[in-house]
C-alpha cells in the first residue's frame, strides 16, 4: 500500500521566522535609548511571520506604539504649557499703534472734559481740587488692584524713580487744578478752542530745546489755530477773564507737561530695577505722587469747609458720576502715556 508522504518544510534554525528561535525582549516603544537596531529587528520579525493576521496584528501594534509614544509626548509639552504660569495679562500685539492711541486718547479726552463740566457746572460742585484727588485716588485704587492681583505689570516705586519723576507730577497737579479752574467758568466749546495755543506753544519748544523741525504745513495749520482761538474770544459772548486767566496758565502748564514729560520718560527708565517703565507704571507714578499734593491743596485751599457743608456728597448718584470721571481719568492717564511713547510732543497736543 502507498504510504501518504508527508512533505516536510525545511527551516532553518537561524530564521527570524523558527519557532525555536528565542524571541527578543518585548519593547514598548519603537525607540528605547536611542537603540534602533533593536527597532529595526523587531520590525523584521514581524514582517516574516507566515500569517497574514499576524502581520496584520504586528503591524497595528507597531502604529499603536507609534501613536502612543507621540502622544505622550504632545502630552507632556502641553501639560508643560498648561503648567507654566501666566502671571500678566498678555494683550495682542497691535500694528499701528500711533493711530489707535491717538484716537483712544482723544475719545478719553473729550470724555473726561464733559463729564467734569457737568460735575462742575450741573452740579454745581465748587471743590475742583478734591474732585482731582478723588479722581487720582480711583486710579491708584484701579491700577494698583491689578498689580497686586498679578493682572498687569508694574515697577516697583524708589526713591530715585520718585526724585526723577516728582518735577514733572508737580506741573501735572497744576495742569489738572488750572483745568477745573477754567472749565468752571468757560464752556466746554470755548475751552476747546483756547486749548489749540498749548500746541503752538510745544511745537515751538520742541524746536526751541529739542532743536526739532517742522515743516510748513504744521505751522499753517498751528497759525489757524491762533487765529480761530482769537476770533472765538473775540465773540464769546460769556467772557470771563478768571476763566480766560486761568486756561491760558493751563496752556502753559500743558505744554510744559508735553515737553517734561517726553524727556523724564527716558530719564525714569534708567531709575529703576529692570531698566524699563510701562504706561501703567507711569499712570500709577504719577497718580500716587499726585495724592499727597493733592491733600495739602485741598487744605490750603480751604475746601474742607465746604466738604462738610454741601449736600452733594450725600447723594449716591453723585459719587457714582464722580466715580466714573475717575474711571475716565485713568483712561487718560494711560492713552496719554501710550500716545506721547508712540509719536512726539507737538503731535500729542494736537
Amino acid at each position: 500500500m502507498g504510504s501518504t508522504r508527508t512533505p516536510s518544510i525545511a527551516i532553518p534554525v537561524d530564521s527570524d521566522a523558527s519557532p525555536r528561535k528565542n524571541t527578543p525582549e518585548t519593547v514598548t516603544s519603537p525607540l528605547v535609548n536611542g537603540e534602533k537596531s533593536i527597532f529595526r529587528d523587531q520590525v523584521r520579525g514581524y514582517s516574516a511571520l507566515g500569517s497574514p493576521l499576524r502581520r496584520e496584528v504586528g503591524n497595528r501594534s507597531i502604529t499603536r506604539s507609534f501613536c502612543i509614544d507621540n502622544t505622550d509626548l504632545e502630552d507632556g509639552k502641553a501639560e508643560k504649557d498648561r503648567d507654566r504660569p501666566s502671571h500678566f495679562l498678555s494683550l495682542p500685539k497691535i500694528q499701528n499703534q500711533a493711530l489707535l492711541s491717538g484716537l483712544a486718547y482723544c475719545i478719553s479726552s473729550c470724555s473726561m472734559i464733559l463729564v467734569n463740566k457737568y460735575i462742575l457746572s450741573g452740579y454745581g460742585f465748587s471743590a475742583g481740587i478734591f474732585l482731582m484727588l478723588y479722581q487720582n485716588i480711583v486710579s491708584v485704587t484701579i491700577v494698583s488692584t491689578l498689580s497686586l492681583s498679578g493682572v498687569i505689570p508694574t515697577e516697583p516705586l524708589t526713591w530715585k524713580l520718585i526724585k526723577v519723576w516728582l518735577p514733572v507730577n508737580i506741573i501735572f497737579v497744576g495742569m489738572l487744578i488750572t483745568s477745573m479752574f477754567s472749565l468752571k467758568y468757560i464752556n466746554v466749546a470755548m475751552l476747546t478752542i483756547l486749548k489749540n495755543v498749548a500746541n503752538v506753544l510745544t511745537a515751538s519748544g520742541e524746536t526751541y530745546f529739542f532743536k526739532k523741525q517742522h515743516d510748513r504745513q504744521v505751522w499753517i495749520s498751528l497759525t489757524l489755530m491762533i487765529i480761530s482761538a482769537i476770533a472765538g474770544g473775540i465773540t464769546d459772548l460769556s467772557f470771563n477773564a478768571i476763566g480766560y486767566t486761568w486756561q491760558i496758565l493751563n496752556c502753559f502748564l500743558t505744554a510744559s507737561y508735553s515737553l517734561t514729560l517726553r524727556h523724564v520718560m527716558d530719564s525714569a527708565k534708567q531709575a529703576t530695577k529692570s531698566g524699563n517703565l510701562n504706561e501703567l507704571s507711569m499712570v500709577l507714578l504719577n497718580n500716587i505722587l499726585s495724592v499727597p499734593l493733592g491733600i495739602i491743596l485741598v487744605l490750603g485751599f480751604n475746601e474742607v469747609e465746604y466738604l462738610f457743608e454741601t449736600p452733594l456728597l450725600r447723594m449716591p448718584m453723585f459719587w457714582i458720576v464722580i466715580t466714573a470721571s475717575g474711571v475716565l481719568g485713568l483712561a487718560i492717564s494711560f492713552t496719554s502715556m501710550w500716545f506721547l511713547h508712540q509719536s512726539s510732543a507737538t503731535t500729542y497736543r494736537y
